[in-house]
């Protein structure tokens, strides 16, 4: 079941990047049409681009990009890590910024394998990470 939703979701992941560049309203791609349910096409299509072409999202493409190619690293995705170190590069990222947004996600996968693998009692983490950042 996990691997199944892990294909499904990068399999519409892929699709919907195919058209960053496409504009709003007009009908999803054909890597949509082609792996994600019927029913589920247009409400995938109308999801990507609110989260990755909207113009007034908070985050701008560009790190969207970055973020998505650290988790499609993490995911396993090769499909999904090609697209994504494509369109970061589209969008301005160098080649500095890519390295950067896979070392930090390597890093988190690093240390959550040491914490959740040391079984590191949680209630100690957030009192350490409290005072890190502390509330001003």
């Amino acid at each position: 079941m996990k691997t199944t939703l892990i294909l499904t979701t990068s399999a519409w992941l892929i699709a919907g990047m195919a058209s960053i560049g496409t504009a709003h309203g007009e009908e999803a791609p054909a890597f949509i049409q082609d792996t994600f349910p019927a029913q589920g096409v247009e409400a995938a299509w109308q999801s990507y681009q609110a989260v990755f072409l909207d113009p007034d999202a908070a985050l701008d493409t560009r790190t969207k990009e970055l973020i998505a190619l650290g988790v499609a690293a993490q995911v396993p995705c090769d499909y999904c890590v090609y697209y994504h170190a494509k369109a970061a590069q589209a969008q301005g990222a160098s080649e500095a910024q890519i390295q950067e947004a896979l070392a930090s996600a390597a890093l988190v996968r690093k240390w959550s394998t040491m914490l959740n693998g040391s079984q590191y009692d949680a209630e100690q983490w957030r009192k350490e990470v409290d005072a890190i950042f502390p509330d001003e």
